[in-house]
Order: structure tokens, then sequence, then C-alpha cells
């Protein structure tokens, strides 16, 4: 390890400055790629997950490497922080940080660069944060490593970095643990852990691919203040062209590990060249909703009145309350025959616990989830039936997960999974088999999926066996809880058209949880909007986007990430 430095007395503030970097090309290069091979474990789809890639990254340069889920751009990003696992390896080629040979330093080297000389914010944070730790423990941590501060000087580090990256009350931050702090929060905590030693390069791995517009729109002005007040070189690894629209001065393509094109962002987004960029293009959501396409006096199927939810924090003293937060606040709408209602807003609007509550995952405070019968003459409260009523209706409302991984056993094989359903509501073990693989080719698997898990499936591929696992019990209502916001653009564009033809062909009615609105555009007809656990504006999405009436909607609409940016008709 080389021998630990003391940093600068203080730090620029970061602010953000609109407009893209000028003359990179006079700058020098933070990271010089040449002829980068990335092999992949034997029985693997291909057999090397990255082809003879060439890159550059410059000092105050950001470059965004777009492609779709397995075209091996976070493998890249991996590659470059040393941090591949397995049979992965690299195989040919050479990596250069500011002149220095990163495949051929030692690993102590290698971690005393680490932090020091580039940093890397990861697309999750829960999975790169300590759990058990607080965030003053884990900055810390780097710091104690890689300087000679002493430990009041570390504090008064972590504390300035933290303001840094507009973190309100650095001081509470740094005595919490991540699981205290928001999502957008805790990608904050990761970009301030990246900078704490000020690296020359920044690898970004998909850091706003789960956030609402408004924490993304946050993200992304500070690291144009970190390019400007550092000179940082930033590789930022995306999927969304919207963020790429908003943040890159240059941008490369990939398609099976290969690029396929390369070059300044105007030039690749308003006139791409290949057929694969072309392709993902025009995959993009557009902002233009679709006209109306349920009668608004189509029989209701759903009404939700009243409903209210809070969440208690007890003290360690019996019965003090240290904390309450009024996460739903007299929230109602109806969802009508074959409609779909889109219920959108910022991480922390209630919006999730919404969707709990009408599938009575969570049992609400107040109010009433009344869901008609097929014949629509009867209807149950589902928030007061029995267990015994609940199970019965459960039938008639599913909910799609937003992570299939962790709301199925990845143990069982997807027939089993799929199959579970109508088994557990009286279906013999033969019936539900036959209905799992009807299910399957009803999502586009093969048969032969049946027999596999779930970890053998692609992110796009995990989310048709949740719709699968749902529609086996032939409901009525689907509940979908960001179900494409995990997914790259084209895999997002096939689970949209899934469930545009599913609720077509069965006549279903969605409840569709989501805080993208380019998604909501495409398949609402209706959207509600939700803040700090109220609905602030409702009505059809047409009208909602042209003409948004409440401020807070105004301010989701513009933080869009490119929304200015039209995508050219390809």
């Amino acid at each position: 390890m080389s021998a630990a430095r003391p940093l600068p007395d203080s730090t620029p503030a970061i602010h953000a400055v609109p407009g893209k970097l000028e003359q990179v090309d006079a700058r020098s290069k933070v990271l010089e790629i040449r002829s980068l091979e990335i092999s992949l474990p034997a029985g693997s789809e291909r057999k090397r997950a990255v082809i003879g890639l060439d890159l550059d990254v410059h000092e105050g340069e950001i470059v965004c490497l777009v492609g779709e889920s397995g075209s091996g751009k976070s493998l890249t990003g991996d590659a470059i922080m040393r941090l591949l696992n397995g049979d992965v390896r690299i195989t040919g080629g050479s990596i250069r940080l500011d002149g220095e040979d990163l495949l051929g330093a030692s690993e102590e080297r290698i971690r005393a660069l680490r932090g020091e000389s580039m940093g890397m914010i990861f697309q999750n944070p829960m999975t790169a944060l300590n759990p058990q730790q607080s965030i003053g423990w884990q900055i810390d941590e780097v710091l104690r490593l890689h300087t000679t501060l002493t430990r009041a000087e570390r504090r008064s580090r972590a504390l300035d970095v933290l303001h840094q990256v507009h973190l309100p009350d650095p001081a509470a931050v740094l005595d919490n643990c991540p699981h205290r702090l928001s999502a957008g929060q805790r990608q904050r905590v990761m970009i301030a852990m990246a900078l704490v030693l000020h690296p020359r390069l920044i690898i970004a791995d998909e850091p706003t691919t789960a956030l609402d517009v408004s924490a993304q729109r946050e993200i992304l002005e500070l690291m144009r203040g970190i390019r400007r007040a550092h000179d940082t070189g930033i590789l930022y690894v995306t999927h969304d062209f919207g963020v790429v629209a908003e943040i890159a001065d240059r941008v490369m393509v990939l398609r099976h590990g290969e690029c396929v094109e390369e070059g300044g962002v105007h030039e690749v987004l308003d006139s791409p060249s290949h057929r694969h960029t072309r392709e993902l293009i025009a995959a993009v959501p557009s902002m233009t909703p679709p006209g109306p396409r349920v009668h608004p006096d189509a029989p209701v199927v759903l009404e939700v009145h009243g409903l209210c939810k809070s969440f208690t924090r007890y003290g360690l003293v019996p019965g003090r309350i240290v904390s309450k937060v009024d996460a739903v606040k007299d929230v109602q709408f109806v969802l009508r025959a074959g409609e779909t209602l889109g219920i959108v807003g910022e991480s922390g609007s209630g919006k999730s616990t919404v969707s709990r509550c009408v599938t009575r995952l969570q049992s609400a405070d107040a109010g009433s989830v009344m869901l008609k019968r097929r014949d629509l003459r009867q209807q149950r409260d589902l928030l007061n039936a029995s267990p015994r009523l609940l199970r019965v209706m459960r039938q008639h409302i599913q909910l799609i997960y937003q992570y299939p991984m962790s709301a199925m056993n990845p143990r069982r094989s997807v027939l089993d999974l799929v199959a579970q359903g109508p088994r557990i509501h009286g279906a013999s073990r033969s019936d539900a088999q036959t209905t799992a693989l009807d299910m399957l080719e009803l999502v586009v698997l093969e048969r032969s999926a049946a027999s596999r898990f779930l970890p053998e499936f692609s992110p796009g591929e995990r989310q048709r066996i949740a719709i699968a696992r749902a529609m086996a019990l032939k409901p009525r209502i689907l509940v979908a809880d960001e179900p494409v916001s995990e997914l790259d653009v084209t895999e997002q564009v096939g689970i949209l058209a899934l469930l545009a033809r599913l609720r077509d062909q069965f006549g279903l009615s969605i409840l569709f949880v989501t805080h993208d609105l380019r998604v909501a555009a495409q398949l609402c007809d209706r959207i509600a909007v939700m803040e700090r656990g109220e609905i602030v504006e409702m009505g059809p999405t047409a009208e909602v986007f042209a003409q948004p009436v409440h401020d807070y909607t105004r301010e989701l609409m513009a933080s869009i990430p490119g929304r200015e940016w039209v995508p050219p008709l390809l």
C-alpha cells in the first residue's frame, strides 16, 4: 500500500454548471483502455463479455457507457476497479489510470488506488454499504486506511463531504445506519464515499436507475458539479437515454461486448449511425400519452375510500413514541374495468404503501378497499375481510413486485413458482402444472424454462415469470409495483407491451405504481400524483401531461431527465 496522505484543508463547493464540456481533447487522459477482453465462465451464452474495447476518459469529462443488460458495460467498470469475481477474467488488453498499468499492479497497489485515485458508485447502495455500521464509521474507514488525519479531522472531513453532496443535517446522517436513510440519501452517501479522497476517476454504475425523477435530477446535478469542482473524469454506466442526453459529453454504445458506436452526445443521440443504436433510441418511451381508451362510465371494479396508514417507531421506554410518519392520508380513487391507473410520485410519497394496503399485504389504519365480484353486483371490503375470505378474494387481485428475486424463492424451479398459486387455491398438482406451462407461453417464454431457476434468467425474463405467476390465478386486477424500474429500455418495451396485451386480451384492470413518468405516459389511461401520502392531482394521462394543475406535478415533469431531448424519427 502506498503511504497514507493528508488531504487538502478545504474542498471547493460543488455547484452544477449547465452546458457541455468543451475542448475535451486538449485535456489529459485519466483513463485509457486498449483492446480489453473479458472472458465468461464455460457454459455461458457467449465466450467473452467484452471484446476488443478501446475507451478513453479525459479529466473533467463525462463518458456514458450505454447498452442493454448483458452488453458488458458493468463488467467494464468492475474490470477497471479489479472487482471481477469467479471465472470472469480479463484475458487481454490494457487499462491505465493516469498512465499507470492497473492490470499489472499488485493487489496491495490496487487497494491503495481504490478510493485514493479511483472511486466507484454502485447501483444498489443497500448491497454496497454495511447494514450493521453507521455511515460515519464507513466513511471514517476510508479515511483511516488512506490518510494520516486524526480522528477529529476525519470526522470534520466526513461532515464536509456529506455537506458537499447536499445531505440535510450531515451530523445526523453520520450517526445513522443505511436503512434509516431514503434511497436518494443512500445514493448521495455512496457518492460522498467515492468523493472523499478526491479521486481522478469516478465510475458510476447505474446510480439513478431505481430513483424517482426528483432524486435523479439532484444526483445528475451533483455529478456535473463534481466534474466541474474537481476536474474529475467520470465513466457513467447507464441504459437510460434521458440520463445520457442530460449529462454526457461523449457516448459509447455496447452490444454483446463490442463497441458499435462512439461519438459526441449530440452526434450519437440525434444522428445515430448504427442499427443497434437506432433500435435502442426507438425503444425510449415517448412523452406523448395516447388518447382516451376506456370509457369514463365503464364499470368500477375497485373502490378505495379514506385509506390511511402511518408508521410509528417506539423508543426503549414502553409506549414512548419516537417518531410517527403518515405514509398515506385519506387516499381515494376508483379503478374501472379494463383501465390502467398509474400512481406516480417521489420515493416516500406513499405510492408503494397504497399498493400493499390495497392487496392487504399491509394493514391500513382506516378506510375501505371494495373489490367488486365478477357479476359487479356484489362487493367485499378487502381491509375488513376475515383471513378465510381474504384468501378467496386474493384470487381476483394479484401483485407484481419490483424485485422478482426477492419476491420468489430462487431455490424452487420456475414450474413450482408459477404453479404455487393454483395449488394453494385447490388445484391438483397436475392441473396446476398444466396451468403454469400455459402461463409461461402466455408471457412469451419457452416451456423449457419451467425446469430452470430464477438466477438463470435475465431481469426482463424474471419479470415475465412474475407476471406468469400472477396470471396463473386468472385475476381481474393486477397491482404492478415498479415492474420495469430495473430494466433496460428494450426490456421495458417488452414488459409494457406484454401488460397491455394481457389487459386487452383478458379485460384486466391494472393499478400501476411507478416513479417513471415516461413509462406512465405509455401505459396508463389515468394517473394519480402522490405527494407526502396524499393524491394532489388525478386525471386522464394526456390531460395531466399537457396541462398539469398542481405545482408538485409541474416540478415532477420538469425533473424528467432529458425532457428537452426529442428522440429522432428513425
